[in-house]
């Protein structure tokens, strides 16, 4: 675990790292548990989830690269860890890899009112996951995953999974890279989790730019994706127009794209007029509520958390009528993102193999692509991005109106309200009719 922060790359000209540095470390108990000033009463009551974690992709280190926007847990004791240990009246025991200690789907989908259309639709759809150079174990580690939650198998020999270069290629691939594996992973187990009836199309790009990513979506498209999940992002740019008709400009198809994890401040492609960005929220389970769970905004710290804000290039798209941007508001929706509260992934490229807890919006992303290929194909001629903004306010959409991610000179843009706000846009999914049309 870090004991400090890490040198942030400048954000003026550079392709920022979407997302921030581990928790202070001084600030975790040995063996696992909570940080100091946790609610531990050794079984009765529950301890306050509190993590470390570290970035998975390497810092950019010039203009026009991408980061991932993957976060994996190193330390702590997650949401997950500690409703298991209460429920059993002990406390949290250190985190393993032999074991997960994050949700899984059957967690994610009653969070999000999916239960019912995960055991019941997708089939035939394909969700494709555009990331950054190759994972070599990214199948080996799906088939993981997928077994130990009793999901279906997802393998190339039976045709549901896929894996091709940004070429379409699946012999010449892009050359390996352990960070952008754990993104991999996560992106690939996130899909599963949501919709386990889907085929999945993982897309390499060969690296982390721009051009390189945005060939990839391209490509996506061309296969036959409905459903395009992008998990990485940088800083904005006067060619952002560019790239969104160059490569993010597809009628009916829902491309969604992570909000960042910097806390407030726009980012790119979130900010494309065509695509939904995806911002995010700390999952809390909650039996005195009729839904079961609670959602805030996830802010760790004043420069760790969902990312939101108001582009300085992109156009406003016509379904967007807040008034406190003249161009292209981030974000859209929103889901679990939080570290503390994280997902179980399966990883075994440059780690330990075993059970890892993610968070950042990479987890985010997916995972309303995956409720988007649940709604089912998208109509001719449609941008997707729409579809939330047409059931706001109803019960297709669990509101968020706690929390925010930093301050800002419009008070939406980076705190939670009631109805439309920045981090977490119209709110998190309650069944698909919010991502049907």
């Amino acid at each position: 675990m870090r004991t400090s922060l890490p040198q942030r790359p400048s954000a003026r000209g550079t392709w920022r790292r979407a997302g921030a540095a581990a928790v202070d470390a001084a600030a975790l108990v040995l063996a696992g548990l909570g940080g100091a000033g946790t609610a531990q009463a050794h079984g009765t009551a529950k301890v306050t989830p509190h993590v470390s974690w570290t970035r998975a992709c390497a810092t950019p280190t010039k203009p026009g690269v991408a980061a991932c926007n993957a976060k994996r847990v190193t330390g702590g004791v997650t949401e997950y860890m500690a409703e298991k240990a209460f429920a059993r009246g002990v406390s949290p025991e250190a985190a393993t890899a032999s074991t997960p200690s994050g949700f899984g789907p059957t967690d994610l989908q009653a969070a999000y009112g999916l239960t019912s259309a995960a055991s019941s639709t997708g089939s035939g759809e394909t969700i494709a996951i555009v990331d950054a150079y190759n994972d070599p174990n990214a199948e080996a580690d799906l088939a993981t995953y997928r077994s130990y939650y009793g999901l279906s198998a997802c393998t190339t020999a039976n045709g549901c999974f896929k894996k091709v270069s940004q070429t379409g290629s699946t012999t010449s691939l892009p050359s390996s890279d352990s960070g952008w594996a754990e993104e991999i992973s996560l992106d690939l187990d996130m899909a599963s989790a949501i919709c386990p009836k889907c085929n999945i199309l993982l897309v390499e790009a060969k690296s982390a730019t721009m051009a390189n990513l945005g060939t990839a979506v391209n490509e996506a498209v061309t296969l036959g994706a409905k459903y395009v999940s992008n998990s990485y992002g940088g800083s904005e740019s006067s060619s952002d127009t560019s790239y969104d008709s160059s490569y993010f400009k597809h009628t009916g198809v829902a491309i969604t794209v992570s909000a960042g994890d910097e806390g407030y401040g726009a980012e790119y492609p979130a900010a494309s007029q065509y695509v939904t960005a995806v911002g995010g929220t700390a999952l809390t389970k909650a039996t005195s509520t009729t839904r079961g769970w609670t959602e805030s905004v996830w802010k760790t710290s004043s420069s760790e958390g969902t990312g939101s804000g108001c582009s300085s290039y992109d156009t406003k798209p016509s379904w967007q009528t807040d008034t406190g941007c003249s161009k292209r508001t981030i974000s859209d929706v929103a889901a679990v993102a939080d570290p503390a509260t994280g997902v179980a992934v399966y990883d075994s490229y440059g780690i330990t193999a075993g059970w890892y807890t993610f968070g950042g919006t990479s987890a985010s992303a997916p995972i309303i692509a995956g409720v988007y290929a649940l709604g089912g194909t998208p109509s001719s001629g449609s941008y997707p991005a729409k579809f939330p903004y047409t059931a706001a306010g109803t019960s297709a959409l669990n509101d968020v109106t706690s929390g925010n991610n930093g301050t800002c000179s419009t008070s939406y843009l980076c705190t939670a309200t009631t109805g439309y706000d920045g981090p977490t846009g119209w709110g998190t999914p309650e069944g698909v009719t919010a991502f049907t049309g």
